[in-house]
């Protein structure tokens, strides 16, 4: 899971562009990037680090530049390495830089096939690049001096029929503009809005969430359609068309589980509003379990969980309390490379207020349960704090399948739910009593007024992956290949440490 932004202005767009990432920094903590242009030249600038770490003043200054695209990563595949840090660049044709939001299935196929027919090299593990190199090569192949925006769709359109996956992508043409694209099932999340200058002019955004346009004071329009391009010129200039054979909505939905921000929309669907759903369905789901419950308090594990949990103990009409206290200098231990750092992380994210705990029945509310790591530590912290009997629900159902689309789950063996009962997991938790999420009422919880939805992405709880080319060959080579001993070593040497005006400018 990443986040990714592209901005088209009448002014200087680096400290846009830094802003929106910030917003968007809950999709991703490894590394960031941001790529500007500016008379016919990039000014690219991307690290290992938060946002907040990777650009200083001096970056910024050399971040010129009225169109730009940036990045922040969240590893899916591979190693934590600045070798694989986005925006990507290719030379030719033009020079276009990309950022890439998901997985692509069949990325192997398609590295080789630009190997072998494209003739073009892939520098790194990441498929952002092996996408990046496919739009490339369609767009060289049209063999025009300037593209427009027919040939740019054309290349979108030729993306669509090569890959298979999910992706979110934002790629910039230097000179021409930026073209935001969406993979024809809608799995990733992006949309635009435009912000209306004093004059009359207009500025276009594209990023990954709503709340990064709304941040920046642009006007959200609407989210790119599953298989639809969207072209700004440097002029500010917009063109969309529909560049799939075949299209369908099917989001991702642990993006209102999870990874969404709560004041974001997502093919029109509020993430908040879906999250105060998910807490009543569990509500009514302890009602219909034991109408007679104890439950003296709800307490969410923060932040994810607290919209469901206020509204699971206002359905159930008992105290809503802040048991944890959050350590705002800890990341989301959920997107951190590693077993053995998330496990180390959770002690040093939360503590908890034994005045909340001594005594009591404590219901702990989580948005999710994935590899149980953190819950089994909160819930004998909660012991260790006092509690008489420390019960768990989770907002969304048993996490038993990989996913593939772009969120590190991938292995089966970390997946506590995988071939285990309610029960199995509630023993190794350490919980009194475990309460899971229906995915029925899961569905319902995100069901809204979009009517262009057909179905969700739910992999995860399903096992049926909606692109249809997923198969247990794929599976087993992508878990072998994102284990958590393999994710933590060390990564590929790169060149890329500072600002590269592409005559590679120092630190």
């Amino acid at each position: 899971m990443c986040g990714i932004v592209g901005i088209v202005s009448t002014s200087n767009v680096n400290q846009s562009l830094y802003d929106a990432l910030t917003v968007l920094q809950h999709r991703g903590q490894d590394a960031a990037g941001i790529v500007t242009f500016q008379d016919d030249r990039f000014y690219l600038r991307k690290d290992n680090g938060l946002v907040r770490d990777v650009f200083h003043t001096r970056h910024m200054r050399r971040l010129v530049g009225n169109v730009g695209i940036g990045h922040i990563r969240y590893p899916t595949a591979g190693t934590s390495s600045s070798a694989e840090a986005q925006p990507f660049y290719v030379n030719s044709p033009y020079g276009i830089t990309l950022a890439h939001n998901g997985n692509l299935t069949n990325a192997d196929d398609l590295a080789r096939d630009l190997f072998r027919t494209d003739l073009r090299h892939i520098n790194t593990n990441s498929d952002s690049e092996v996408l990046l190199n496919v739009f490339a090569h369609e767009l060289q192949k049209l063999g025009k001096l300037v593209p427009t925006k027919d040939e740019i769709f054309y290349a979108v359109k030729a993306v669509h029929k090569r890959c298979r996956g999910a992706y979110a992508a934002i790629a910039m043409i230097t000179g021409y503009g930026i073209v935001g694209f969406r993979d024809p099932n809608g799995i990733r999340p992006a949309c635009f809005g435009v912000r209306k200058n004093e004059d009359g002019s207009e500025e276009y955004m594209i990023a990954s969430e709503s709340v990064a346009l709304s941040a920046a004071g642009f006007r959200l329009v609407r989210d790119i359609a599953p298989g639809e391009a969207v072209y700004i010129e440097t002029d500010g200039t917009l063109y969309t068309q529909q560049c799939a054979d075949e299209a369908h909505l099917y989001p991702c939905i642990f993006e209102h589980v999870y990874f969404a921000r709560p004041d974001s929309i997502i093919d029109k669907v509020s993430v908040y509003k879906a999250r105060l759903r998910m807490g009543e369905t569990l509500a009514d789901k302890v009602l219909r379990e034991r109408p007679e419950h104890d439950i003296d308090v709800v307490i969410p594990i923060p932040d994810t969980s607290r919209t469901s949990a206020m509204q699971m103990a206002h359905r159930l009409g008992v105290k809503f309390r802040e048991g944890f206290i959050k350590n705002r200098y800890i990341g989301r231990t959920f997107i951190m490379p590693g077993q053995k750092m998330r496990k180390k992380s959770v002690r040093q994210k939360l503590n908890p207020i034994d005045l909340e705990f001594r005594g009591k029945n404590v219901m702990l509310v989580d948005d999710s349960i994935v590899r149980g790591t953190t819950c089994k530590e909160i819930v004998q912290m909660a012991r260790d704090a006092g509690a008489r009997n420390v019960y768990f629900a989770s907002a969304a159902p048993p996490v038993r399948y990989p996913n593939v689309y772009g969120i590190d789950m991938p292995s089966v063996h970390e997946l506590i739910a995988h071939d285990r009962t309610v029960e199995e997991i509630r023993d190794l938790i350490g919980a009194d009593w475990l309460l899971y999420q229906d995915l029925d009422d899961l569905i319902a919880c995100v069901n809204d007024v979009n009517e262009s939805i057909e179905g969700w992405e739910c992999s995860v709880f399903t096992g049926n992956y909606v692109t249809g080319d997923v198969d247990q060959a794929y599976l087993n080579k992508l878990e072998d290949l994102r284990k958590d001993e393999k994710r933590t070593q060390p990564g590929m040497s790169s060149s890329d440490n500072g600002i590269i005006d592409l005559h590679n400018d120092e630190d």
